[in-house]
């Protein structure tokens, strides 16, 4: 596919650091944050601070890939999308990947969506190549305890859709999963994202999409490697893949990632 973003070779002695002042699970944030603004001026460059993952020495690719940049930093909604800036890195380089496979993309807990818009704005924008299906409640957030996604409520999928009227290629499913599956879902997957903040509902959205993808296909879980109120959703999901002989990859994102055989 001739059309796909090309990296560019970056500076060699030049590496990006970032610094984006939002976490979670932090009990005195303005102690933390007065910390780690020392902390970070004795690591050597190429650090990332932020969505709870401090790290430094590292290449930060992200900020070498002018398309990702590009479609990152125009589909921004809210501090949430910037903290999570390598979440959203991952997400971009499996559908490189799988937008050169057989299938559509999917991604449940669609949200605002900035995850489907940046995917499909990094490989064609409105020319993008493949049929991306989106499901969530859109209007209210069925997971009791996350009241953060206050958005979510009458109209709120009408917002959304505005967001891809010119996209054709997009299809924002509205209903609870599993039962929004009927009649509304692709006969084959190459790409696979799944953030429902549940691991009943992750599991439901398994039992269903994961016979439908394709080998070679990706399946990202967004929420597998976080602890707290999620580590329920890891637990469920190492069973259910064990089952299977499949193992999660955690990424120190929080994120898991399953290559489909």
């Amino acid at each position: 596919m001739n059309n796909l973003p090309k990296n560019i070779k970056p500076d060699l002695h030049r590496v990006a650091s970032f610094n984006h002042k939002m976490s979670w699970g932090v009990k005195d944030k303005p102690r933390f944050f007065e910390l780690m603004s020392e902390v970070v001026k004795l690591v050597a460059p190429g650090f990332y601070f932020s969505d709870n993952l401090f790290t430094w020495c590292r290449n930060n690719s992200l900020f070498d890939d002018a398309a990702f940049q590009k479609s990152w930093n125009e589909n921004l909604k809210n501090d949430s999308d910037a903290t999570i800036a390598w979440r959203r890195y991952i997400l971009a380089c499996a559908a490189y990947h799988c937008v050169q496979l057989q299938g559509d993309f999917v991604e449940c807990g669609v949200y605002w969506g900035t995850g489907i818009k940046t995917v499909t704005d990094y490989l064609g924008g409105t020319a993008f190549a493949k049929t991306f299906w989106g499901y969530d409640t859109f209007d209210y957030h069925p997971v009791e305890g996350h009241a953060s996604f206050s958005d979510q409520q009458e109209g709120f999928f009408e917002q959304v859709q505005e967001r891809f009227e010119n996209y054709e290629q997009v299809k924002l499913i509205k209903g609870l999963i599993p039962d929004s599956f009927v009649n509304n879902c692709p006969k084959e997957i190459a790409y696979l994202h799944i953030d429902l903040n549940s691991a009943k509902y992750e599991i439901a959205t398994l039992d269903v999409l994961f016979d439908l993808v394709v080998s070679g296909g990706v399946i990202i879980l967004d929420d597998y490697e976080w602890a707290g109120v999620y580590r329920t959703q890891k637990i469920a999901e190492d069973e259910w893949f064990d089952k299977r002989n499949y193992r999660v990859i955690p990424l120190p994102t929080g994120q898991g990632l399953v290559l489909k055989r």
